[in-house]
């Protein structure tokens, strides 16, 4: 079973192994960019909003306790029965779903995706990526991308040991883990695969979430 999954789905055994050891893997810290970004480019309570890669929930609810309306997905079965678990009030916003390989109808006003693209090293996962964030966006809809890097840095790891544990620093202590699988790019790669995939950048930067990440590197996007 394990042969024939994808790499990029390595952090659902990551879930499964903090959960069963009654801990979340990741804090519960909003990442400051989203709601900033959200509230100067889709302010509209009534909008429609999707985030890729939801995992915990950590942005999902705070997006949810300000009223948006939000379909938050992830390809972890695990991360999605985790938030509807610790937020009930809310659980049919959460839904499984591979933007990579998967299908999904609907069109959205905002998506966002916080530490998802870093997550997939195949240069076809990352054009596929882009490609879903441009066909579900409705006309003058706008996009928020996250990615692990300081925007210098060009490194990948080894898919094929995206499933090997391997021991990880956890505030709970140490604990092994699915590897799971990173790649970062330096900003004229970042720039250059969302211009591919027919999107235009509206600003970007370096941003953090802490205390995960130290640094990010953001993306504002529309469809060209």
């Amino acid at each position: 079973m394990r042969g024939m999954r994808k790499y990029y789905e390595a952090y659902d055994e990551r879930y499964k192994t903090a959960h069963a050891a009654g801990v979340s893997w990741a804090s519960t810290e909003p990442t400051p960019i989203v709601l900033k970004t959200i509230e100067k480019y889709c302010p509209d309570r009534s909008a429609k909003l999707l985030e890729i890669g939801c995992g915990e929930g950590r942005d999902a609810g705070a997006v949810l306790e300000k009223g948006y309306d939000l379909t938050a997905t992830d390809i972890s079965p695990e991360a999605i029965d985790y938030c509807r678990r610790t937020m009930p009030e809310h659980g049919e916003r959460f839904v499984v779903l591979d933007c990579i390989a998967g299908e999904h109808e609907e069109k959205y006003d905002f998506i966002y995706s916080v530490a998802v693209i870093h997550m997939l090293v195949d240069d076809e996962d990352r054009r596929a990526f882009y490609r879903f964030i441009r066909a579900h966006l409705r006309p003058g809809g706008t996009a928020l991308v996250c990615s692990m890097g300081d925007g210098k840095t060009d490194t990948k790891s080894d898919i094929a040991a995206a499933f090997e544990e391997q021991e990880r620093e956890h505030p709970s202590g140490a604990m092994k883990v699915a590897a799971t699988s990173c790649r970062m790019v330096p900003f004229e790669i970042f720039e250059k695969e969302i211009e591919e995939g027919g999107l235009s950048i509206v600003e970007e930067g370096l941003t953090e979430a802490f205390p995960e990440f130290n640094s990010l590197m953001y993306a504002v996007i529309r469809a060209k």
